[in-house]
């Protein structure tokens, strides 16, 4: 398995610190994240650094599937312009987030993923990167914590995934979202199956076994040492 981490981890730290940290730790990954603090910075030097990048999208006030024409519109062009940064630097993929809705209803919900679908249509035919949709965690106002809005969303718009194990974990899945065609790469990191706790591996319910099935892994904690204690887990397993 190729393995990294996600800035989330040294959220803010110095971009040539981030690298070097990577390289020190024998990480081959890193997945940038894109929230607006990072966008105010210089961030060329992640471009040809020798490590596979890949960019996590904004997602704090962010949806792509929202019904409301403005924000759906914002989300889109900010997803394009994420995209347009990943060309300049050499990444791969942008993971963007599917969207949510803002009242339980099914009729709302349906509403929801056709425009989410044509959202990332939009997305993909305005970017010269991999697009890669993220399943969400079990939560009714989210799109895509199920297989079957997994595989609508991949068979209307040929898009990439990005299959989060911990979000899976909570509904239950993981096992059935791995065998699905075109995984870019997962998110890795764990949970009591209920909540998205992003923990380390082995200290939640996450079924480790099915880490064998991971090509590419990011671990998707927000420290540090957990990630390294991650790494090790992976290690241990494969």
């Amino acid at each position: 398995m190729n393995i990294g981490f996600s800035t989330l981890a040294l959220f803010l730290k110095n971009n040539n610190e981030i690298i070097q940290t990577a390289k020190k730790h024998d990480f081959s990954m890193v997945e940038i994240l894109a929230e607006e603090p990072f966008y105010k910075r210089d961030n060329k030097e992640f471009k040809d650094c020798g490590l596979d990048i890949r960019i996590h999208s904004p997602t704090v006030d962010i949806n792509i599937a929202s019904i409301n024409t403005g924000i759906r519109k914002e989300s889109i062009r900010q997803m394009i312009h994420c995209a347009k940064y990943a060309e300049m630097i050499n990444a791969k993929t942008i993971t963007v987030h599917p969207g949510k809705i803002g009242r339980i209803d099914k009729h709302l919900r349906i509403r929801a993923l056709e425009l989410c679908i044509e959202s990332i249509g939009e997305i993909i035919d305005n970017s010269n990167v991999e697009i890669s949709v993220e399943n969400m965690p079990n939560k009714k106002s989210f799109l895509a914590t199920n297989l079957e809005e997994m595989e609508m969303i991949q068979n209307e718009t040929n898009c990439h995934l990005t299959i989060d194990t911990g979000h899976a974990n909570t509904s239950d899945n993981l096992e059935e979202l791995l065998n699905m065609k075109n995984i870019s790469y997962c998110h890795l990191h764990d949970n009591n199956g209920i909540k998205d706790q992003h923990i380390t591996l082995g200290e939640g319910t996450l079924n480790l076994e099915l880490l064998k099935k991971v090509d590419n892994g990011i671990i998707e904690i927000n420290n540090f040492n957990s990630v390294l204690k991650s790494k090790e887990v992976i290690h241990s397993m494969i």
